[in-house]
């Protein structure tokens, strides 16, 4: 496939490049810019390849916003639409139940409360099938039920993101924002 440049309404694609980890010229590159309300322009880059199916998305805002800490108290069904706009570099943290970490395996992405949630739980729903010993089993068992129950609206939980490049936020009155 050839080298394809186009600029596809706000995205600019770039088609037939080479994949970091196949190496062969299927890698597609976008980026996008876009207006987070109450956050700002923000530039959203992805890699897939069409090979091997790589994966790699992370989102960068255009204004500096220094290292972020955000807390928010999730308690009620409407707070899952709450907008999180979580960079590769930033932490969720859910004391009791787990984080999602910066590193070569972060993605960026723009969600909700909603969305962060529903991955935590898939990765948990993973550890629970495949863990070899009963308690950890029993233990990632309960923690699906208490996502479960805080996404129905029916218990609480605090998050917390961290950014030290100012590139995430949470959108919210309800948030608590801080320096990291």
């Amino acid at each position: 496939m050839a080298k394809k440049e186009e600029s596809v309404g706000e995205a600019n694609v770039m088609e037939g490049q080479q994949c970091p980890f196949c190496h062969e010229k299927k890698l597609v590159l976008r980026e996008t810019e876009r207006d987070i309300p109450f956050f700002g322009e923000v530039y959203l880059f992805s890699m897939d390849c069409d090979g091997c199916g790589y994966h790699k998305a992370d989102v960068e805002s255009a204004e500096d916003h220094g290292a972020v800490k955000y807390a928010l108290e999730v308690d009620s069904e409407d707070d899952m639409k709450i907008r999180i706009v979580k960079a590769s570099t930033a932490t969720i943290k859910i004391p009791h139940v787990g984080s999602i970490e910066p590193g070569e395996a972060s993605n960026g992405y723009v969600t909700n409360v909603e969305g962060v949630l529903s991955r935590l739980k898939k990765q948990v729903e993973i550890l629970r099938d495949e863990a070899e010993d009963k308690s950890d089993r029993k233990k990632a068992k309960n923690i699906v039920k208490k996502l479960t129950r805080v996404m129905w609206g029916q218990e609480k939980l605090k998050m917390t993101l961290e950014d030290p490049k100012g590139n995430s936020a949470i959108v919210s009155e309800k948030a608590v924002k801080g320096k990291l």
